[in-house]
């Protein structure tokens, strides 16, 4: 069994994209980052840069004590390497998988995390950041377009825990939604992966986990202005 510490975000979504697909059987502990959860102690224990998701794995492959994993990439080469899945196939296909990953959590996801925060959650519109980011997630998905091209997955032929990692981050501000018009092969990748069963199912936390709006302490804490209140 794994225990999952999770929370409906785009980061959240690559982890049970994965576990949906492999039939790994889970246990999701919601970690309520609007509350703060993940500075309580138990969860820094397991995760100690305060970010979901993260697991802990009661059944792993040395048979040894639980091991437990943070931050998205490294839970999905995990997770693809206990189940011999969506991992890449011999060297050539682990390094192509690898790369893409790579480039998913240094590059798509924290500029399009800041291509939202400037654009949704900020207190003040700042039009240089703001140009910036919305420069910098069109030049990713000019990079996606490119790849995907002449392949149906970022790896190549086969999908993969990288495309996992980038699909959930492909358009997620539905407030700030990014004109996906000037690249048909990422629109024709991201149709293809929602349309599967174990996406359908991963997206459906988003209606089982309840969440409040955050007040403006709360956003402040998620976003650094202000220090979360001792536990």
């Amino acid at each position: 069994m794994i225990d999952l510490y999770y929370w409906p975000t785009p980061n959240g979504h690559k982890i049970t994209l994965l576990l949906e697909e492999t039939g790994l059987a889970y246990n999701v502990k919601p970690v309520d980052i609007g509350a703060g959860a993940q500075f309580e102690p138990a969860f820094l224990a397991i995760s100690p840069n305060n970010r979901m998701p993260a697991i802990v794995d009661h059944a792993p492959a040395d048979g040894g004590p639980p091991v437990s994993v943070f931050e998205s990439a490294a839970i999905l080469r995990y997770l693809a390497d206990k189940t011999g899945r969506f991992g890449g196939r011999g060297l050539r296909g682990r390094v192509e998988v690898d790369q893409w990953l790579a480039w998913q959590v240094g590059g798509q996801g924290p500029m399009t995390g800041q291509y939202g925060h400037f654009n949704v959650y900020a207190p003040e519109k700042i039009p240089y950041a703001i140009n910036r980011y919305t420069r910098e997630v069109h030049r990713l998905l000019g990079v996606m377009e490119r790849r995907l091209a002449d392949r149906p997955f970022l790896a190549g032929n086969e999908y993969s825990i990288a495309d996992m990692a980038a699909y959930p981050w492909i358009n997620p501000y539905t407030t700030a939604p990014v004109g996906l018009e000037p690249y048909p092969a990422v629109r024709r990748w991201h149709a293809g992966i929602a349309a599967r069963s174990a996406t359908q199912r991963a997206y459906a936390w988003n209606q089982r986990i309840e969440r409040k709006p955050m007040d403006a302490a709360q956003r402040a804490v998620l976003f650094g202005t202000a220090k979360p209140s001792a536990k």
